[in-house]
Order: structure tokens, then C-alpha cells, then sequence
């Protein structure tokens, strides 16, 4: 018997149906909310807890002042003043345009200025401090504040900016600062800098970063609904960096670069005895104050595309031929590999034949018969090209080693450059050719493939008067907090000593002493009173000058010889090594040395009545004047 379909039966199936979709629905609904929850909170939780936090806190960066740095005897070089900041969150600010508008008129703001700043933040979140403006004037401060409720959403924030008190004496040294870049920011040796933080770019500037930058410090202040500041609520102080007492004399720094003059050249003054750099001066030069104050890309092209390269230390990036300022060097290998004794003769008669070709000594007549004492005083050629021919370039590189050339010196100054020192196995790596004997000829006087700095040339007339002993060049003499308190001092720093009898060394040093003080010596510009100076001269030749022999008048500037100049006083008790470079000056006798003597002459200021020089023989000694 079949059984009748109750009537309600497809209204419950029908239900049942529904009721299950409906339970689906919401749990579809609830695995989507809980994910959007989980979104929320953990993905982009941060995120909303830094914009409600910023609702009533902010957190405002404390930049720490930088290091000064000082000369040797305290006289400050740089150090950091005052300087303020106009920034913006730009959730606080209810009309923007308006805000702008009110700016210029209340506070004097450049509309452009702070728009542009504006357009460039648009990116960032709205609750991040944006910079409207910087390098605040004192009047634009006082203006801001006056007027500053009327101004929601902005504060003041005080920034250390970087003052170079002496502008351009010694910038080459000291260097300057730029922002650091976004490149830069992304390196872990840039993890506690900022954007918009500024960084060594030169000089000790640079090479003592780690030190003059110090250590960021924070304060989170509460704010009200306008974004202004009720109060702290906790500061964690910056650290200011460290103090760089530089071995620089920055008076004897002054009459280096002023000695100088217009010319294009370099000076380099050592303490023989300790490698500490007196004075550098490098010209032409530039203000470090100009970086700060923000350069413009214009002026930025004008400095890096000048031809004469302002921004170019040329102490210890200029490489030249030495000259005969090089014939120091030849000298002593030539005494220490025995090729001659310091009574050994030749005779100038003013050239020298070798194979096919005859190399010319710079006086026409020759200087007849000489030892080593009157090649050295009067620089003959013809001496130390049968020098040459007898010691061959390798020797030459070995004791050219000795002194430290073709190697940087480790001053501790970026781009410095190691000069060049040729020996048979250099040409065959660089131009896969033998050397050929004549070279050396050239390569003994200073010419051919030699290339030294002024910084080195410096170092080697400071280890031929100092006892031979090489010592590392250095520009810090000591390093404290910001209390005073000493953190590093820097002592002296040998590097070798010269392997050669005593009396050769001083066989040079007379030689070098007769250069400045006895008749016929070609550095006799170099007299400085009271003190007993030696030096060498040196004229580089820059390309061969026989179609200008007739009419030197008519040579064009890059064409002329460089002058050279290397000294040191006293000579007894040496304290000062002086090495000058004049880039297309001519002589070093007449350009070179007196610089060299303005520069020895300041250090000494003893206004004594002037030391006269008796001579005997090959011998120099000191009298009185009657």
C-alpha cells in the first residue's frame, strides 16, 4: 500500500537546502573576514599602529654635531654652528595650497622652494615629516614662531651645518661635505645616517668619517590634534663625533698658499724627524663653504670641468717628472752600489755621446772637470749621465724604492697616487718591449718614465737629513671627545732606513747644502737668514724644447718646464723639509725656490742677522757675518 507525501515535506527539503547555504554563506563570509582581520593586524598592523601612535607622538631625529677640527695649535679650522629647518606632516595640515600661501606671506617662504619640496614627498606616507625648507634665517625663525598657531602641522627642527672658518686655507686637507646618497644608504657602513645627512667627501673630511660623525641621538615628543608640541616625552641625547687636532700649522699653511701666489703648482712642508705634515697648499683651490651652502649643478660642472682642476690636490695627486731634484736619489745609489765615491771625476763639456745620440747638459759650455759635491751644487747633467750608463735602471729602481717612490706614501688622503719608477720588468709588463740603455740616461736626471709627487719628493729630502730614516707622512696628531678628553694620539712611524755608510749621507747633504749657499749654486733664492739651508733644484722638461730654443718667449704655457724645488733647514738639526712644484713655471731656481724660502722663512722668523757661509774646498761650514 503505498503511503501519501505529506504536503509539507518539500517545504522542509526546501528549507534544509536553504538553511545549509545559508551556513555556508556565513562561514564563507567569516573565513573572509578573518583573513581581512589577519591583513589588518598583521600585515599592515605596524603600519596602523606608526599613524595612530603619530596622532599623539612624534619622533624627531637629533643630529649629532659634528667633530671640529683644529690645527696643531688649537686654532679651530671647522666646527658646527646653528642652523634650522621648516618641516611639514602633511595629515596635520588641513588645506595645503592654503598653508603654502600663508607661509609666503606670514614668514617670507619661497612658494616654488616649499612646493617643489612638497611634490617630491608626495610619496611618502602622510604622517612623515616632510622638509619645506632649510638653512632658516634668524628673522624667518622669529617669524615662525610668532606666528606659528596660525601655521598647523609644521614645526622647527635645529640641524648642526658645517662652517669652514678659514674658507679656503687648507681645503684640499680638510676637505669638504655633500648629502649623502640614496646608493650610500643602502650600504651597511651607512646604517645609523639618514637621508639628507651630510658626509666627508675629501680630505680628512673624509678619511676620519667614522670618527667626526658622532652618534645620532632621538626625542619622541606628544602633540596635539594641530601637530604641535606639548611636550617630552622621552630624549635620548646625541653624541657629538670626535675632535681631529691636525698636524697642519695653519699660519705657516697661510704663506704656503700665498707664496704661491696665482701659479698653478703645489707645497708640501714635513717635520723630518716625525713625518707630520706641516703644510700642504695646492692651487688653484676652492671654498668647502660652498658644498654646504648647497651648490648648484651649474657651478658644480664649472669646478669639475675646469681645466686647471681646482678640486685637485696636486701634493699628492700631481705626478711629474722630478728633475734633478731627482739626482738626490741618484746620488745615493750610486755611492751605495759603489759605482763612485764622492771624489770620483768626469769631465763636462757640456754634452755626453752615447751610441748615436749626444744628451745635452743644461749649460751649453759644459762644467769641466767635477766631483759629486760640484754635480750636485751646480747640477751638472753630464755627471749623472755617466752615472746612469755605469748603475743601470734597475739599481736606480732599487734605491728609487728605498726612498718610498712609486709607491703611495699612506698619508691618509683619498686619490693620492704612487708615482712611477721604471725598471727593465715594468716596461716589459707595460709595453712588452725591452729597455734600452739610453732610457736610463734620461730616467737618472729625473726625465723619461719618472714620476713622483711633491709629498714624495718632500719624504726624500727629509730621510737624507734626518739620519736616513723613512717615515710614514701624517696629517692627525691627536684625536679626542668631545670633552677634550685624548682618545688616540699619533706617534711617528718608521718605515726602513737607508742601507748605505754614513759618509756618503753626508757627502750628499754637503752637496745639497753648497746648492743654496755656495757661489755657482743654482737654489741660491733659497737663503733664508740666520739658517743654514740645503736644497735641490729641478726643471722638468714637459716635451722636448729644441723648436723653441730661439724664441722661448713664444712658448706656449703648456709647453714650458715645471720648476722644482726641495729643501731643508737647518742643517745641523733639521725641522723643516720643503718640497714645491710650479706646473709650467720654468726654472726651479727662480720660480720654485723662492716659494720654498717664504714658506722656511716664516717657520724660523728668527730676525737674526744672516748666517754668512765660508767655503773650503767641498766642504761648507758656517761663520759669521763681520
Amino acid at each position: 500500500m503505498k503511503i501519501p507525501r505529506s504536503p509539507f515535506s518539500e517545504d522542509t527539503e526546501d528549507f534544509g537546502t536553504r538553511h545549509a547555504y545559508l551556513i555556508l554563506a556565513a562561514l564563507v563570509m567569516f573565513f573572509f573576514l578573518m583573513v581581512r582581520l589577519w591583513y589588518l593586524q598583521i600585515i599592515r598592523g605596524p603600519d596602523f599602529r606608526e599613524m595612530s601612535e603619530s596622532n599623539r607622538t612624534r619622533a624627531q631625529d637629533i643630529v649629532p654635531a659634528r667633530g671640529l677640527i683644529l690645527d696643531r695649535n688649537g686654532q679651530l679650522l671647522a666646527d658646527d654652528h646653528p642652523s634650522f629647518e621648516l618641516w611639514a606632516i602633511r595629515e596635520d595640515v588641513p588645506d595645503m595650497g592654503n598653508l603654502i600661501d600663508r607661509l609666503a606671506l606670514l614668514v617670507n617662504v619661497p612658494w616654488d622652494e616649499t612646493r617643489k619640496n612638497l611634490e617630491e614627498a608626495m610619496n611618502r606616507p602622510a604622517f612623515k615629516p616632510t622638509l619645506l625648507m632649510s638653512g632658516l634665517s634668524r628673522e624667518k625663525l622669529v617669524a615662525f614662531e610668532t606666528h606659528r598657531y596660525e601655521l598647523p602641522g609644521l614645526f622647527i627642527q635645529d640641524k648642526p651645518q658645517r662652517r669652514y672658518l678659514k674658507d679656503e686655507l687648507a681645503s684640499h686637507v680638510i676637505g669638504y661635505l655633500s648629502e649623502v646618497t640614496q646608493d650610500e644608504l643602502e650600504h651597511p657602513k651607512y646604517a645609523d645616517y639618514r637621508m639628507r645627512d651630510m658626509v666627508g667627501r675629501c680630505g680628512v673630511e673624509q678619511e676620519w668619517e667614522t670618527s667626526l660623525f658622532g652618534q645620532r641621538g632621538q626625542r619622541l615628543v606628544e602633540v596635539d590634534a594641530s601637530g604641535r608640541v606639548l611636550k617630552v616625552i622621552h630624549q635620548q641625547d646625541s653624541i657629538p663625533g670626535h675632535n681631529l687636532f691636525l698636524t697642519i700649522d695653519s699660519d705657516l699653511q697661510r704663506v704656503a698658499q700665498e707664496a704661491l701666489g696665482e701659479e698653478v703648482g703645489a707645497v708640501v712642508a714635513l717635520d723630518p724627524k716625525t713625518g707630520e705634515v706641516l703644510a700642504m697648499a695646492s692651487r688653484p683651490t676652492f671654498s668647502p663653504n660652498e658644498f654646504i651652502r648647497g651648490i648648484t649643478s651649474a657651478r658644480w660642472r664649472e669646478l669639475s670641468s675646469d681645466s686647471m682642476h681646482p678640486l685637485e690636490n696636486r701634493a699628492v695627486s700631481g705626478q711629474y717628472p722630478p728633475g734633478s731634484t731627482f739626482k738626490i736619489v741618484s746620488a745615493i745609489a750610486g755611492l751605495a752600489e759603489g759605482i763612485i765615491t764622492p771624489e770620483t771625476p768626469v769631465y763636462c763639456t757640456g754634452g755626453y755621446k752615447f751610441g748615436d745620440r749626444v744628451f745635452r747638459c743644461w749649460r751649453k759650455g759644459g762644467h769641466g772637470r767635477v766631483t759629486l759635491h760640484r754635480a750636485l751644487v751646480e747640477s751638472c747633467d753630464v755627471y749623472f749621465y755617466d752615472l746612469g750608463r755605469r748603475l743601470g735602471v734597475d739599481r736606480l729602481a732599487k734605491w728609487s724604492q728605498a726612498f718610498g717612490l712609486g709607491d703611495r706614501t699612506g698619508v691618509g688622503l683619498a686619490n693620492e697616487k704612487s708615482g712611477l719608477v721604471p725598471s727593465q720588468a715594468w716596461k716589459k709588463r707595460r709595453f712588452k718591449a725591452p729597455w734600452h740603455k739610453g732610457e736610463t740616461l734620461s730616467v737618472i736626471i729625473g726625465q723619461g718614465y719618472n714620476l713622483a709627487t711633491p709629498l714624495q719628493m718632500a719624504r726624500v729630502i727629509a730621510t737624507v737629513f734626518n739620519g736616513g730614516i723613512l717615515y710614514r707622512p701624517h696629517l692627525v696628531k691627536l684625536i679626542t671627545d668631545a670633552e677634550g678628553r685624548p682618545v688616540k694620539k699619533f706617534e711617528p712611524e718608521a718605515l726602513g732606513r737607508l742601507d748605505i755608510r754614513p759618509e756618503y749621507i753626508e757627502a750628499v747633504r754637503q752637496g745639497l747644502t753648497g746648492v743654496v749657499n755656495e757661489p755657482g749654486g743654482t737654489g741660491r733664492r733659497a737663503r733664508v737668514e740666520g739658517v743654514i739651508v740645503a736644497g735641490k733644484t729641478g726643471t722638468a722638461q714637459v716635451v722636448a724644447q729644441h723648436r723653441f730654443e730661439e724664441r722661448k718667449g713664444d712658448m706656449p704655457y703648456e709647453y714650458r718646464d715645471h720648476a722644482w724645488f726641495v729643501a731643508c733647514a737647518p742643517v745641523d738639526n733639521p725641522r723643516i723639509a720643503v718640497a714645491v712644484v710650479v706646473e709650467h713655471g720654468g726654472h726651479g731656481g727662480s720660480a720654485a725656490a723662492p716659494v720654498a724660502q717664504k714658506v722656511m722663512d716664516a717657520f724660523f722668523n728668527s730676525g737674526r742677522a744672516p748666517a754668512m757661509i765660508a767655503v773650503t774646498g767641498d766642504r761648507t761650514q758656517r761663520g759669521t757675518r763681520p
